[in-house]
C-alpha cells in the first residue's frame, strides 16, 4: 500500500481569499513557524548558521520576524492553503 500512495489534496485553485484575510494569513504563518520551531527544540535542535541534521542545528530556529522572506513565504503558503480549504469546505471565516 505504501508504494502506491498518491497524494490527492482538495483542489482549492478556484478559491480566492480577500484582502481582509491578509492579517490572518500573517498571524497563521507566524504560528506555523512557532509550532515548527517548538517541535524542533523539543527534539533537541538548536540554532546553527548552517543546517546539520547530525548535530541537530538549523538556521531557521529564530523568531519569525528574523526569517528570510523565502521561509516566511513557505509558512504563508501553508496558512493560505489552510484558509482556502476551510472556505472550499463551506465554512465562513469571520471576525
Amino acid at each position: 500500500m505504501k508504494k502506491n500512495y498518491v497524494p490527492q489534496p482538495v483542489d482549492t485553485e478556484d478559491v480566492v481569499l480577500g484582502e481582509d484575510l491578509e492579517e490572518l494569513v500573517e498571524q497563521m504563518a507566524k504560528n506555523v513557524h512557532e509550532v515548527w520551531a517548538a517541535t524542533r527544540m523539543e527534539q533537541g535542535w538548536t540554532y546553527g548558521e548552517q543546517r546539520n541534521d547530525e548535530q541537530k542545528l538549523h538556521p531557521c530556529l529564530v523568531a519569525y520576524e528574523c526569517l528570510p522572506e523565502s521561509e516566511k513565504e513557505y509558512d504563508r503558503n501553508t496558512a493560505i492553503g489552510t484558509l482556502k480549504l476551510i472556505k472550499k469546505l463551506g465554512f465562513k471565516i469571520t471576525k
